[in-house]
């Protein structure tokens, strides 16, 4: 298997336990690796063959709207589960960093989810 992986993607998602840190957007960053054979892409240099991370990016942007989550590890499932069933990849490992304690540089927490 290979990988594809997409570093610190920037989103703000209303993400907290108490009702009042989900008031407002947060800033988060989440990394994807995506586990996929790409080898009959890379050898016909065909996009259509392989994982779009563009798309994949702009997918994930756009799942924060107008949504919230009480729990990091709740988006980090989602998005995972997202990737395997929209784009197809064999697994997807997704870590979600949270910047809420003054006195770390962040939290995260980091699942997988594979194709069945």
């Amino acid at each position: 298997m290979d990988t594809i992986s997409i570093r610190e993607l920037e989103v703000h998602f209303h993400v907290g336990v108490p009702e009042e840190e989900r008031e407002r957007a947060q800033r988060l960053l989440i990394d994807i690796d995506m586990e996929h054979d790409f080898a009959a892409a890379a050898a016909e240099d065909d996009l259509g063959r392989t994982i779009d991370y563009y798309a994949v990016s702009r997918r994930i942007l756009r799942l924060g709207e107008g949504r919230s989550w009480r729990l990091i590890e709740s988006l980090a499932a989602e998005v995972a589960t997202l990737v395997v069933a929209e784009f197809g990849v064999a697994r997807a490992t997704v870590e979600i960093k949270k910047f809420i304690l003054p006195e770390t540089r962040h939290v995260s927490v980091r699942t997988s989810r594979a194709r069945s």
